[in-house]
């Protein structure tokens, strides 16, 4: 019996953002890379996967328009390129927990300007469900504390996980998930090289070791191909309202993985947190959905798995490492 679009969506929503919580460790095996070269090499190697899946999904028809292009690159330059950057200076100002406080109200942010922008008022059950499950998110991390500097830098990476998301969805109905993963990473690569001969100079590449190269083929396949994929569709399927629910998912994944892999087992926050993520998406996959986000795409454009950082990110990860997407 085929899935309905709401179990369709959340299951892959789920596993987009499971991924990216289980991805700390490999997070973690490639911080001492150069960051804007590396992240250039992983999004390099994620459109050599996934531009041929769209020019053979959509052959000639679907290529970005003018308009399309210029939201494309605002999308690769905010959801991309300005997360990841300001993530990783935000957590040199303040602590993991409390830069993941600020990141994870990513669902309630999304609840009301997702139907704001789509000319609609916000749903009251999905803004509750949405501020539960960031109540989650905020108490499975913990608050922590930072410094003036560390919270606005916080905010500007909450700022660019909603754009990832809510940008791509005028962009979704035409080009399909496929489509808006493929030429959003293109648009990646100049971005992140350019910054990285501008601000590193030589010191932007180098040979990756061992586990550096194992990682960066994660990071480009799993969560850059892969999981981006997986976003987009459960955008299609449910809309940014319900879809920005699992974002939730982040922290409860990255500390239940980081028990799995004996770091320790989950806090009292860590288990509370995760039955307030629960509850949340519970509560918002219950409505009904109030409007389409796209058309439905064909399973071949919709779900090909060739190859992520959903990436869509709550921000830093319960274990005190940062998720780049």
């Amino acid at each position: 019996m085929p899935l309905s679009p709401t179990a369709s969506g959340g299951l892959r929503g789920a596993a987009a953002m499971t991924m990216l919580g289980c991805s700390t460790g490999v997070s973690a095996a490639f911080a001492g890379y150069p960051l804007l070269g590396g992240q250039a090499l992983r999004y390099l190697l994620a459109a050599g996967l996934l531009v041929p899946l769209a020019l053979r999904a959509a052959p000639g028809a679907l290529r970005p328009t003018v308009r399309e292009w210029g939201r494309l690159a605002l999308l690769a330059a905010t959801g991309l390129v300005g997360f990841n950057v300001l993530l990783v200076q935000a957590l040199r100002h303040s602590g993991p927990a409390a830069v993941g406080s600020v990141v994870g109200a990513a669902p309630l942010l999304m609840a009301v300007l997702g139907p704001l922008l789509a000319g609609r008022r916000p749903g009251r059950r999905a803004v509750v469900a949405a501020g539960v499950v960031a109540a989650g998110a905020a108490t499975a991390q913990g608050f922590g504390a930072g410094d003036a500097v560390g919270t606005v830098l916080a905010l500007g990476t909450l700022g660019c996980e909603v754009g990832f998301s809510l940008l791509a969805v005028p962009l979704l109905p035409r080009l399909g998930p496929v489509g808006v993963s493929a030429w959003v990473t293109v648009l990646a690569v100049p971005m992140f090289a350019g910054a990285a001969a501008l601000l590193d100079g030589r010191a932007a590449l180098r040979v990756p070791d061992g586990s550096e190269l194992a990682a960066l083929l994660y990071l480009a396949v799993l969560m850059t191909c892969v999981a981006f994929l997986l976003w987009y569709r459960a955008l299609e399927l449910l809309g940014p309202e319900r879809a920005g629910l699992f974002a939730g998912l982040v922290p409860i994944t990255a500390a239940l993985s980081g028990a799995a892999l004996g770091e320790g087992v989950p806090r009292a926050g860590e288990l509370s947190g995760a039955v307030l993520v629960g509850v949340g998406v519970f509560l918002g996959l219950r409505g009904r959905r109030p409007e389409p986000a796209g058309r439905s795409v064909p399973p071949s454009v919709g779900t090909g798995r060739t190859g992520d950082d959903g990436h869509a990110a709550v921000g830093a990860a319960a274990a005190g490492e940062p998720v780049a997407r």
